[in-house]
C-alpha cells in the first residue's frame, strides 16, 4: 500500500548519486505513471522516465515511437507521485542529435514542463556536443551507452556490445566521452559483464547497469519487467520479483465470473436510501 506522500520538497539531486560513485549501489526503477511512482518513491533512490514508455504502455515494438510530448505527460505524472526520488526523463530519438541548439531546447522545455531533475539522452562520442550544451545551460544530463534502443533499427536488432576488441575500445571512449562533456552518471545496457566492470573502474560518474555488470555503481530494470507485468518476451537480464501477470489475470477471471453469476456487486457494494449507510 502506498505511503503518503513526505512534506518536505527535498529531493535526492543530481550530485548526491554522483557522490554515490564506488558507495552503496545506486537503486533505480522506471516509473510512467502516478500511482506506481508514489509505490516506488520510498524505496528507489532514482526514478526514470524511460522512453521504453512507448513499448510498455503503448505497444510499440520499439522505442522510437516515444514523443517528447509523451515523455513530458508521464515525467509530469511521476513527480506529482514522488517526493525524494531524483527524477530523470528520457530524451526520445529524434529530439537532440541534429544538433546542440536541438538538444537544449529538448532538455529545457522537458525540465520546464516537469521540473524533473535532470534528463538522459543515448550516445556517446558522438553526443559530446549535446551533453556538453545542455550541462552549460544547467541542465543535468545523464548518458547511456552500450546498447541503445533508439539505434536498434541501425544495429539491426537488440545486439550485446563489448564482444570484440574494436567493440570494447569503442565503449571505453564512448563512456570517458559522457564523463567528459559533463553528464553526472551514464547508464551502460545490453554489455558483456567484465567490459561494463572495467568501464566502471576507469571512469568517475557512476554507472548505471542493465543487462551489464554487478560491479556497477548502480541497476536500473523497467518497473513492468522487474514485476512480472511485461506480456511479450522477457530480457534475459531481468530479475522477475513479483508474478503480477498471474495475479491480474486470475483477478479479471474471478471478477467475469461474479459478474456472470450475479454475485457481484453485492450488499456492500451498492448505495441504499438511507444517507447514514451511503458512505461511498
Amino acid at each position: 500500500m502506498a505511503t503518503e506522500l513526505p512534506t518536505t520538497d527535498i529531493r535526492i539531486s543530481t550530485e548526491a548519486i554522483r557522490r554515490r560513485k564506488g558507495g552503496t549501489p545506486i537503486v533505480c526503477l522506471t516509473a510512467y505513471t502516478y500511482p506506481v511512482a508514489r509505490l516506488l518513491d520510498e524505496h528507489v533512490d532514482l526514478l526514470l522516465i524511460g522512453d521504453s514508455v512507448a513499448m510498455v504502455l503503448y505497444g510499440h515494438k520499439t522505442t522510437l515511437g516515444a514523443s517528447l510530448e509523451m515523455m513530458i505527460a508521464h515525467g509530469q505524472a511521476v513527480m506529482r507521485g514522488s517526493a525524494r526520488a531524483c527524477v530523470v526523463v528520457d530524451l526520445p530519438a529524434g529530439t537532440y542529435e541534429a544538433s546542440a541548439t536541438q538538444a537544449v531546447a529538448s532538455a529545457r522545455r522537458v525540465v520546464d514542463e516537469t521540473g524533473c531533475q535532470a534528463v538522459k539522452l543515448e550516445g556517446g562520442v558522438d553526443m559530446i556536443g549535446q551533453i556538453a550544451a545542455i550541462v552549460d545551460a544547467g541542465i543535468p544530463v545523464m548518458g547511456h551507452i552500450g546498447l541503445q534502443p533508439q539505434s536498434v533499427e541501425k544495429d539491426g536488432g537488440y545486439k550485446i556490445k563489448g564482444r570484440t576488441e574494436e567493440a570494447v575500445a569503442a565503449l571505453v571512449h564512448d563512456a570517458l566521452a559522457v564523463e567528459s562533456a559533463g553528464a553526472f552518471s551514464v547508464v551502460i545496457e545490453g554489455t558483456v559483464e567484465a567490459v561494463a566492470a572495467d568501464i566502471t573502474r576507469r571512469i568517475a560518474i557512476p554507472t548505471i547497469g542493465i543487462g551489464a555488470s554487478g560491479d556497477c555503481d548502480g541497476q536500473i530494470l523497467v518497473i513492468d519487467d522487474m514485476v512480472g507485468l511485461t506480456v511479450d518476451r522477457v530480457p534475459k537480464f531481468v530479475k522477475e520479483y513479483a508474478d503480477l501477470r498471474s495475479v491480474i489475470s486470475h483477478a479479471a477471471q474471478t471478477y467475469a465470473a461474479e459478474v456472470r453469476s450475479r454475485t457481484f456487486p453485492g450488499p456492500g457494494h451498492v448505495f441504499s436510501a438511507t444517507k447514514s449507510r451511503d458512505d461511498a
